[in-house]
Formats: C-alpha cells, structure tokens, sequence
C-alpha cells in the first residue's frame, strides 16, 4: 500500500469515528428512554396493586367489624328497662319523698308540682349519667347490654343529652315508638335515631373481640 492510500484510509477513518460515537449515543438514549417507561409502567402497576388491595383490606375490615357486634332486639331492652324502673321508683322513694317531706310541700298531682319535676329529674339524669360513664343502665349491666356510638369513637354528652334527654322524652310520651327497636336493622328506638347509637350485646362482643 502506497502513501497515498495509506492517507486516504486514515481520513475515511477519522471521518467515520464521530457517527459511530453519535450513533451509539442515541442508542443509549433510546435504550434509557424505554428503562424509564418500564420502571415508570410499574411503578404505576404497583400502586394500582397497592389500592387495590387496601381497599379490599378495608372493606374487610368494616364487614368484620359489623359481624362483631350482636344488637339487642326489642324483649331484652324492654326487660332491662322494666328493671331500670324500679330503680328510679326506689331512688324516687330515698331522695324525693324526704325532700319533699322536710319542705313540708303539698303532695298533689298537678303537672308542674315539685314532686313531678324531682321525679323527671331523677328519671332523666339516671339515664343521663349512667349512660354517660358506664354506657349502660343497671339494667342493660344485668343483662350484659351497652350502649354504642355508631359515628363517633366514645359516646359524648351532646350524644348522650340526644339519647337520653330529648329522645326518650319523645319515646316516652308516644310509648308506641319503642316498637321501632323490633323492625329496624340495627335494632335502633327513635331515641338511637335522634343520636345515631344502638344497644349491643356486650359479651359477645368481647368474646368476638379476644378471638380476633
């Protein structure tokens, strides 16, 4: 090979030698581009995947939490109140009849008497306070009943006042509402109504609870 040919060479070289260098370059290029999409893809893929699953998780969840509690139907609640009145009848006769006494007021029947108002007093703020601080009445304890918020963590005094003020003052003056706890799937009178609770049977709850 001449000298000629030998040059003519070495510049076909050094004229090639920076296409190759681009070329392989957009190769790279190309092949991150398409690594990027992949690892993009499933990504996506993965948190698709995840929600999937947290939602199955908690949909399982709430329905598990449904099936533990047994809500009390309407023979047993009306046991544990007949029980919870004769309480407030032997609190009535402790507290009312000696106060009443010791002021020397008039027995009489009259809507607005003293003896009435103590009365309603001592009916209300009986299931005011019990329910309140136990969730339950002596009654509802014999018979392993407890009242439960359906909306909040712990039942509050707003709830509570709802409850056990305004609602039952409505169930107690038209009786026939207490019917409701018999039809209604949760097993809820118009006084849970009024404060979104229910009544449960508490032993089965707990007993549900520790086997979980």
């Amino acid at each position: 090979m001449n000298r000629d040919d030998e040059q003519r060479t070495e510049e076909n070289v050094h004229n090639e030698r920076p296409f190759s260098e681009d070329q392989i370059r957009t190769n790279h290029t190309i092949v991150d581009l398409e690594k990027e999409a992949s690892t993009s893809n499933q990504q996506n893929l993965e948190d698709k995947e995840t929600l999937a699953s947290n939602q199955t998780l908690e949909l399982t969840n709430n329905h598990q939490q449904v099936d533990l509690y047994a809500y009390a139907g309407f023979w047993i609640r009306f046991c544990a109140y007949i029980i919870d009145v004769l309480v407030i009848v032997s609190l009535r006769q402790l507290v009312i009849s000696p106060i009443v006494g010791f002021l020397g007021v008039e027995q009489n029947s009259g809507m607005f008497s003293v003896q009435n108002i103590l009365s309603a007093l001592v009916f209300y703020l009986y299931f005011v306070l019990m329910t309140k601080y136990f969730n339950q009445t002596l009654g509802k304890m014999i018979f392993g009943l407890k009242v439960i918020p359906l909306k909040e963590t712990r039942l509050s005094w707003q709830t509570v006042i709802f409850r056990e003020w305004i609602g039952r003052y409505i169930s107690a003056t038209i009786i026939i509402l207490y019917i409701f706890v018999a039809f209604s799937p949760k097993k809820q009178g118009v006084h849970d109504y009024f404060a979104d609770t229910t009544v449960i049977h508490e032993n089965y709850l707990l007993k549900n609870a520790s086997v979980s």
